[in-house]
This record gives structure tokens, C-alpha cells and sequence, in this order.
């Protein structure tokens, strides 16, 4: 290959680049809309949660208990007077859960006999069963909390031994505070990259199909490799300009640390880039049209971002079959190198076998987009 060749079609590619505005603006701002429209709006954290309480023991101690349970920040109490009204709050999903406090509740605390002990009931709508499931846990930790202070009240009046907070000692490692947004932006360079760099290798690529410019320059003495790399290199910068771009702004904007090897997270970027731009020049040469291309480009760039990348549904979870077939998609060994740079400082040993899926489908995007090209050009 000549390097010398290699920079001409790049400075070609340069020219073409600047001269589409359009190019230009996708690349600027589709980032910015994609952090915007996931940091900002997403969030899986539940707030304010609105449950219906129906206290049939309206005392001192059931009061406290539901203070207890309303300071924990996760949930609004809404009082309701008749059995009915909880029936009506759960069919008309005006509430998640429904709590229900029976007679003698504090009589029975006092007593702490095991005999008669104190009674709630929690009804959950079950046709969100995740939305179920989170209200549930948190309900139970507030629950534990306030039964713990019921508790060491007793032991100091000489009843039932206490139960202290620290009794189980909890701590969540790498996202101390399960915040949402620590768990979704640093995914973000998956989403942007699997979908962005495609689609600017494949539209752009197709277009001179298209207009026939794509033939001439075949024609020339330039060698299928040094097209492709020529190509390449002025969407790689664009492209990681835009990683660097979501990079600054999880650091700065969310406040989320970077707690790995900024060197790695590098590495990582640019062998993954690299793949996805491949990627699209392969689509380029099977189409050799903008809305074929674009069509492609959705299927396989952005579907697998969110299905079998574990950004939204985890790997975990899948069936055998399903889990075996993520292992094909890069996005699912970026999206895990990518939180686990961000959040932890995990060394080579525990990362390489992520770094060796992009690289394998760098490699292989690279070899079959030469092929093509060489295929086009030699009858």
C-alpha cells in the first residue's frame, strides 16, 4: 500500500466532508440529542411514588410507622377512609401498591408478642411487574428501617432484643448510589458509535455508487486497500471526536467519575470505531443505494445497540441461544468495556476478552470491506 495514495483519498474524503453541511450537523449534533434525550429524560430511578394507605388502626404508633415509611423519600402516602377506595386506586392505576394497616398494629408492637404480632398488608399491581418489582424493594428496605426502630425501642423498655441498622451492613461497589444516569451515560458511545459511524461510511460511500464516481475512482491505479483506509480515516476522527464529546460531557455535566485507564478506554475506542466504519463500507458496497444503506445501517447498527448489547435488557436474562448470539454484535463487548472503565479501575485480565471481540470484528470488517472492494474491481 501507499501511504501517499492513502492521503489523497483521505484529503478527497476531507473536502467532501466539508462541503455537506449535513454531514457536518449529523455528526455535531446527533451526540448532543442522544445524551440529551437519554441522560436528561431516562431515568430509572422511581420517585414520589404514590401509594394508598388505609389505616384501620389509626394510633400513635401506626402514624409513626407510615411517617417511617414516607421518609425514605421513594413513596407519597395517600390516606384512603374505605375499603373501596383502595379497590378503586389499583384498577384505575392511580397507584402502584396499596398498604393496608390492620386493628391493634401498635397495641401488638408494644406487646411484641410472637403470639399476635403486628400486621400489615402490601398489595402490589402486578401488570407493570417491573415497576412492581422496584416499588417492592424499596418498600422492604423502608420497612426493615422502621422495624428496626420499633425494635430497639422494645429492648430498651426490656422486651424483644434489638435488631440495630448496621445488623447486615450493605454497600453497593462502583455506583454507590444507584444512580440511573451513572449506568446509562457511559453505554452512550455504544449507541452513538454503532449507529453514527455506519451510517457515514454507508450514506456517503452509496451516494458516489449512486452518481457513479465510485466506478471511476476504481478504475484508477488505487488498490481496494488503500480505498478503504482512505475512507476511513477522515470518519474515524469524526467519530471520535463525537466519543470524546459524550466523554466530556459524563464527566462534567453528570458528574460521573473515570475511575479506569483513560489509555485503555483509547484503545477501545478506536478499534471499535474502526469496525463500525468498516461495517458501513460493507453495507455500502452490498446496496450501492442511500435508502438501502440507511435501511441497513438501522438494522445493523442501532437494534443491536439496544437489544443484544445488555443496555436495556441484561445478557444474563436471555436464553442460551440468544446470549451465544450477542457474542457476534461489538456493542455488547464495548457497552462492557465502556461501564467497566468508567466505574471501576478492572485491569487487562478481566477486560480482555471484550477487547478481543471488537478487535476480531475490526479485523473481520476490515478483511471483507477490502474483499468487496477488490471484488468490484477485478472481474
Amino acid at each position: 500500500m501507499s501511504f501517499r495514495r492513502i492521503r489523497s483519498i483521505a484529503l478527497k474524503e476531507y473536502k467532501h466532508i466539508l462541503r455537506d453541511p449535513f454531514t457536518l450537523a449529523v455528526t455535531l449534533a446527533l451526540p448532543l440529542i442522544f445524551v440529551g434525550f437519554f441522560g436528561f429524560i431516562i431515568d430509572l430511578d422511581y420517585k414520589d411514588i404514590r401509594v394508598g394507605v388505609r389505616d384501620n388502626d389509626q394510633s400513635a404508633i401506626s402514624r409513626r410507622f407510615l411517617q417511617g415509611i414516607s421518609s425514605s423519600g421513594y413513596f407519597r402516602l395517600m390516606p384512603l377512609h374505605t375499603p373501596l377506595q383502595a379497590d378503586e386506586m389499583l384498577q384505575l392505576n392511580d397507584s402502584p401498591a396499596v398498604m393496608v394497616i390492620h386493628k391493634d398494629f401498635g397495641k401488638n408492637i408494644r406487646k411484641a408478642d410472637p403470639g399476635s404480632p403486628a400486621r400489615a398488608q402490601l398489595l402490589l399491581d402486578g401488570s407493570d411487574n417491573a415497576k412492581a418489582g422496584i416499588v417492592l424493594s424499596y418498600m422492604t428496605a423502608a420497612l426493615q428501617k422502621t422495624q428496626a426502630d420499633f425494635l430497639n425501642e422494645n429492648f430498651a423498655r426490656g422486651g424483644a432484643p434489638a435488631i440495630t441498622d448496621d445488623f447486615i451492613r450493605t454497600r453497593f461497589l462502583f455506583n454507590p448510589e444507584l444512580n440511573s444516569h451513572w449506568f446509562i451515560v457511559p453505554a452512550l458511545n455504544t449507541i452513538i458509535i454503532g449507529f453514527l459511524a455506519i451510517v457515514l461510511t454507508a450514506l456517503t460511500v452509496a451516494r458516489e455508487w449512486e452518481n457513479g464516481s465510485m466506478e471511476l475512482l476504481l478504475s484508477t491505479p488505487v488498490r481496494p486497500s488503500e480505498i478503504v483506509f482512505g475512507k476511513l480515516f477522515p470518519y474515524f476522527t469524526l467519530a471520535l471526536f463525537d466519543i470524546l464529546l459524550v466523554f466530556v460531557l459524563a464527566l462534567l455535566v453528570f458528574k460521573i467519575p473515570f475511575l479506569g485507564s483513560f489509555t485503555a478506554f483509547l484503545i477501545a475506542c478506536c478499534i471499535y470505531i474502526t469496525g463500525a466504519l468498516a461495517l458501513g463500507l460493507v453495507i455500502s458496497v452490498l446496496t450501492r443505494n442511500q435508502q438501502a444503506a440507511i435501511q441497513f445501517a438501522f438494522a445493523v447498527g442501532l437494534l443491536p445497540s439496544f437489544i443484544f448489547s445488555g443496555f436495556i435488557f441484561p445478557i444474563e436474562n436471555m436464553p442460551l441461544f440468544f446470549r451465544v448470539l450477542t457474542g457476534i454484535f461489538p456493542q455488547r463487548w464495548y457497552l462492557s468495556l465502556s461501564r467497566s472503565l468508567f466505574l471501576s479501575d478492572a485491569g487487562f485480565y478481566a477486560l480482555w476478552p471484550a477487547f478481543l471481540g471488537i478487535t476480531v470484528f475490526m479485523c473481520a470488517m476490515v478483511f471483507i470491506a477490502v474483499k468487496k472492494f477488490k471484488t468490484d474491481v477485478e472481474p
